[in-house]
């Protein structure tokens, strides 16, 4: 089935139960092409669970995902293969340069030799990394690891970027050019959702942002849009914490 084709990333009803805890609760989610979503939430909130379900890497419990119209149980190598993915903890192979990494990686995913090189020259210079793109992994900073890890996501030209907490860990010249890098994929007209806790950042880049709280999508929107539905919040910290607080269970009544 190729419902909802027209948006490159589509979740329709997401759950994730480990044993009796429910992770991701009715998840549904659009990314269009050329957009950016941020999906903002506190640590255990369901983000890394629900990035993974989206990438393919875990099996939602009921629900489905649907990249660029496939869907991802039926079809599961043809979608992934769309789809570049990074989590918070990706790692990189130590003995290996980046350049190395990426001659792998292209060919895992059926790139030509000649399309290759071509990729990786522009991945090379696009991110800087020329003075690093042939020393072993190991050797490597924080933040030329983070390049390498995102020049291999953007490798193979996918039309949905996944990143969990792309900048986390960076200083704040590594964290800023990861994120102008985001840009330009958009720019290149990929649909991108990535996790964050950093709300200047998620101001700075999304075109809409999802709030997710103790596995569920608490409100969807724009910036501004976000702040209006929650009582005129004067920023998107506010604003986020005007919903977590609307979803706990009132005390009026309990005893004392």
């Amino acid at each position: 089935m190729e419902a909802s084709g027209h948006k490159p990333l589509v979740a329709e009803g997401l759950v994730k139960h480990f044993g009796q805890k429910v992770a991701v609760a009715r998840l549904d989610l659009e990314v269009g092409a050329g957009e950016v979503v941020g999906l903002l939430g506190p640590n255990g909130a369901g983000k890394t669970t629900a990035l993974r379900m989206l990438a393919g890497i875990l099996r939602p419990t009921e629900g489905r995902v649907l990249v660029d119209g496939i869907d991802l149980s039926e079809r599961p190598l043809e979608g992934k293969s769309r789809i570049g993915f990074l989590s918070g903890d990706t790692q990189l192979y130590q003995r290996l340069s980046p350049r190395e990494i990426l001659l792998y990686f292209g060919r895992l995913n059926g790139l030509s030799e000649t399309l290759l090189e071509k990729r990786i020259t522009t991945l090379v210079n696009d991110l800087e990394m020329q003075s690093f793109a042939n020393q072993p992994c190991g050797t490597l900073s924080t933040g030329q690891k983070q390049r390498a890890n995102i020049a291999r996501a953007f490798l193979h030209e996918p039309a949905v970027l996944i990143l969990d907490e792309p900048t986390n860990a960076l200083d704040i010249l590594s964290g800023r050019f990861i994120v102008e890098s985001i840009r330009k994929q958009r720019a290149a007209g990929r649909a991108i959702l990535f996790s964050t806790h950093i709300m200047s950042e998620a101001e700075y880049l999304c075109d809409r942002i999802a709030f997710i709280h103790e596995g569920r999508i608490v409100d969807v929107g724009d910036v501004p849009t976000l702040r209006q539905r929650a009582g005129d919040a004067k920023n998107l910290t506010d604003a986020f914490l005007y919903h977590v607080e609307k979803a706990q269970p009132s005390k009026e009544g309990s005893s004392s």
